[in-house]
């Protein structure tokens, strides 16, 4: 069964998705500050964070690998 955070992620245009990326990271830097600092509550959303750049970095991957393959077959 697919995350359905993933297909969000799959249903969003590339631009959005580097927004989404950008923003994910920020949250990302967010936390591990927020971590050090003590403030952080539940840790585990820093690794949730790390695991939803994974995925949206898999997703715009992929999408660059089928543009450039549809590119090949269509010269």
């Amino acid at each position: 069964m697919a995350n359905p955070r993933a297909d969000e992620y799959r249903a969003m245009v590339d631009d959005e998705l580097e927004a989404k990326l950008n923003e994910t990271r920020q949250d990302l830097f967010n936390y591990r500050f927020r971590n050090v600092t003590g403030q952080l509550d539940n840790p585990s959303v820093i690794s949730r964070t790390k695991r939803d750049i994974a995925r949206i970095e898999t997703i715009l991957r992929i999408r660059e690998i089928e543009a450039a393959e549809a590119a090949e077959d269509n010269p």
